[in-house]
């Protein structure tokens, strides 16, 4: 591998470790400084790889470097030597020399507390997430403009606003107390969902499905998981959500990224060593009296990984949307109970439901239709799958529906 392949892969491995490191040192006032030392780093390993070939122990080589330019910038900039070096000294049992500490255990820390620092309400949750993907994901702003369907000026704008709002009250990078933390995971938690629901649903003209931010989100999840403070049954319960979900990856897209509805979907596919995960985890969330909506899809994500087609199955998909739309009611949780009910009380009783509805501008509402209207009354069909062909904004959805509607009306002439 050359370092024009290397590098990229170290930066997304490394580079939230680094920045983690540092802007817990630095602290949140002065997160530019760490973000500045960081790609600093990656930098001159661009820079010096290139001519001097890449050295035998690359992470070591960016850790040692993010050191002496950290140590660097202490001796050199009196701001930091007035109001950042007493404090650090103070913490440090009044050593002589700044210690970055680049330990594993020091890393794991500092990317949790980096975690609860970012995934915090005083911002909005886009901002949220946008940091979470470029601070602990190591995202780059085109990647996440893709990710948003925006442009980077507007994504360096959000980030702006929201670091310096985190400066201006002055919040801390640490773990909550323990009496705040279940208060302040649930804000984690929703950050975490939102960004594995950006790669499993992506709303980006190119891929249906982003797995990496999917892997991200994961990854994020089990810091929470590996630590007994935030190690919560509610936790467990999106991490099994998460493995359930991401079973499915090979089965959910085509050759060339096209969606596979769920019923035409090789389950040969599945990833039996992810559902084993799901498993287990879906299991350490039943303790405890808490049932979260997390609890309830892991449950319906959980039997929509079972290989077994018959009643029993839907029929619990059924009741854990029930009891879903009882915690927390949205339309688009209603709108997917009715593929739900289909399969347990048939077509007619489900397009009744789902007409109720009425998300006239939600193309996901008319495809849903247009297939329960399918071999009912085809014209109803295709007239719904023509409404969602206009609405739909991504290639893939487009594509999928107008495979739907190309079929029925190969059916209907047919006929």
């Amino acid at each position: 591998m050359n370092e024009k392949e290397l590098i990229p892969q170290l930066f997304k491995t490394e580079y939230r470790k680094i920045i983690s490191v540092l802007c817990k040192l630095f602290g949140i006032v002065h997160i530019e400084i760490a973000e500045d030392i960081t790609n600093d780093t990656f930098l001159l390993a661009s820079e010096t790889w290139g001519l001097k070939g890449i050295p035998e122990n690359p992470t070591a080589w960016l850790y040692t470097v993010a050191k002496n330019r950290t140590k660097d910038y202490f001796k050199r900039h009196k701001i930091v030597e007035e109001k950042i070096i007493p404090s650090l000294k103070l913490n440090q049992n009044q050593s002589e020399e700044i210690e970055v500490d680049l330990s594993l255990k020091n890393i794991t820390d500092s990317q949790l507390q980096m975690i609860f620092t970012i995934c915090n309400p005083i911002i909005p949750a886009e901002a949220q997430i946008g940091l979470a993907l470029r601070i602990l994901c190591g995202f780059g702003i085109d990647e996440i403009a893709e990710a948003f369907l925006t442009n980077k000026e507007t994504i360096n704008k959000r980030l702006f606003r929201a670091k310096e709002k985190l400066r201006t009250e002055n919040i801390k990078i640490e773990l909550p107390t323990e009496n705040d933390i279940n208060t302040r995971l649930e804000t984690v938690l929703t950050t975490l969902y939102l960004l594995f629901n950006e790669g499993y649903h992506s709303s980006t003209q190119k891929t249906h499905l982003r797995k990496e931010l999917c892997l991200e989100a994961m990854r994020l999840n089990y810091f929470l998981i590996e630590n007994e403070t935030t190690n919560k049954p509610i936790v467990n319960a999106l991490m099994a959500l998460m493995c359930f979900h991401s079973s499915r990856f090979e089965a959910r897209t085509n050759q060339i990224g096209e969606p596979i509805l769920y019923d035409q979907q090789d389950k040969n596919l599945w990833n039996e060593e992810l559902i084993a995960k799901g498993n287990f985890y879906l299991i350490q969330s039943a303790q405890g009296n808490e049932l979260s909506k997390y609890h309830l899809e892991a449950n319906i994500a959980y039997w929509h990984s079972s290989k077994i087609e018959n009643t029993k199955k839907w029929d619990n998909i059924l009741q854990a949307y029930n009891q879903l739309l009882l915690i927390e009611y949205s339309p688009i949780t209603a709108l997917n109970r009715t593929y739900a009910l289909a399969q347990v009380k048939g077509k007619e009783t489900a397009i009744i439901e789902a007409e109720k509805l009425n998300l006239a501008d939600n193309h996901f509402y008319f495809s849903l239709l247009g297939n329960l209207y399918t071999d009912i009354d085809n014209m109803k069909a295709i007239k719904n799958f023509e409404i969602a062909l206009n609405l739909a904004m991504t290639n893939a959805d487009k594509s999928t529906i107008t495979k739907n509607l190309y079929d029925l009306k190969a059916k209907k002439n047919n006929s």
